[in-house]
């Protein structure tokens, strides 16, 4: 599916694009799952850029997870849904008249895809399915952006970095349910939205850390509860690799990548969104790194031998396409995503302001990216 990266070589690499405030200032924009963990700093950043947010979402689980903690600083007007009711959903895109959609909401966890497939499939796929139904009859929308995973390709363990060209596939109900997105999105590109005039894309991301979040079985969030409560964490592959990134920067990326397909430029249907391959590093090696953030020793045991539900023990993504197209790539090294992360759950044990902290993040993350349109509000 899309563009064949490897057509691409041959083009001259882009000039980093920058944000342009213009195009996102006033602009109605409809965010789902902006309760989860990266759709609170999309809200952030899209409010940074002057933008009319509309949330829909499930209500964001108990705890203090980003959204949580903004409270009634949170930028975004918030639309409680349940994307796998139709009507429901219809209601709300009517009612807010987007004109560009970042679609967020997913059940984003492979083992709650295990522990409730049906679910699962019923909130990524159909969940999609609702949402680009609703948006068919929608006057003045300019472009939709599909938020995946890079979990979506065929991965036979042969250690090769997927383009966007790869064979999709899904060995667990997550995954699987994630690649059916692709399709779909694809499917209803093609067979409806494209005469009328309407981008619609998809995103695939490596795996994203940062603060504020607080969902069980991710690394980061589990390793910290292992820190507050002194019970060690069973670590569940401790040589699995991943492309790991701080969230700010495949968020910057599907913000790049929507204002460039709605501006007009040449329509690339996927596109990914991860760190360079080297330097790899391993589920142990990020775990480590986050202890020694935290002033922490072991937090984790292995519990050798014990049945465990299937994951990759390689996944890489190839991301030339995203710098060959927009410029882009990963402003934060994977030490400093993690020490990042780190820095954020100590200013949330010490009481500090959330909100605050995490909009200085994004000021430090803009000058690194170079783009003034992040570094102040644009209302």
């Amino acid at each position: 599916m899309g563009i064949r990266p490897r057509a691409l070589e041959a083009m001259v690499s882009a000039p980093q694009v920058r944000l342009d405030a213009k195009a996102w200032r006033g602009r109605r924009v409809l965010l789902t799952g902006h309760t989860g963990f990266k759709g609170a700093w999309m809200g952030l950043l899209l409010a940074r850029l002057g933008a009319h947010v509309t949330g829909v979402s499930l209500a964001s689980q108990p705890g203090p997870g980003l959204f949580n903690l903004l409270g009634n600083a949170n930028p975004v007007h918030s639309q409680l849904c349940d994307i796998r009711d139709a009507d429901q959903l219809r209601r709300v895109v009517d009612e807010s008249r987007p004109e560009l959609v970042i679609h967020m909401a997913a059940q984003a966890l492979v083992s709650e895809g295990y522990a409730d497939p049906v679910g699962t499939i019923g909130s990524n796929v159909m969940g999609t399915v609702h949402l680009l139904e609703a948006l068919r009859g929608i006057q003045g929308l300019r472009g939709v952006l599909v938020v995946t995973s890079d979990k979506v390709y065929e991965n036979r363990e042969a250690g090769v970095d997927f383009a966007e060209d790869a064979a999709l596939g899904g060995y667990d109900p997550y995954s699987a349910s994630k690649a059916a997105t692709e399709i779909l999105a694809s499917a209803y590109r093609r067979s409806f939205f494209d005469r009328l005039g309407v981008p619609v894309v998809t995103a695939r991301a490596g795996n994203v850390i940062g603060g504020g979040d607080w969902a069980a079985n991710r690394l980061l969030p589990d390793l910290w509860r292992a820190y507050e409560s002194g019970q060690p964490v069973v670590m569940r592959s401790p040589g699995a690799v991943r492309p790991w990134q701080h969230v700010l920067d495949p968020l910057y990326g599907y913000l790049l990548y929507l204002q460039h397909t709605v501006a007009g430029g040449a329509t690339i249907p996927s596109m990914n969104f991860a760190p360079p391959r080297e330097p790899v590093r391993t589920v142990l090696e990020v775990a480590q790194t986050f202890a020694a953030s935290l002033g922490a020793d072991r937090l984790w045991t292995v519990e050798e031998g014990a049945r465990q539900m299937h994951e990759s023990r390689f996944l890489s993504i190839d991301s030339r396409l995203a710098a060959q197209a927009l410029g882009w790539r990963t402003s934060l090294a994977v030490d400093e995503a993690v020490g990042w992360t780190g820095e954020w759950y100590r200013a949330f044990q010490d009481h500090g302001d959330m909100e605050a902290f995490s909009q200085q993040q994004i000021d430090a993350y803009a000058q690194r990216a170079q783009d003034p349109a992040l570094l102040r509000p644009h209302r």
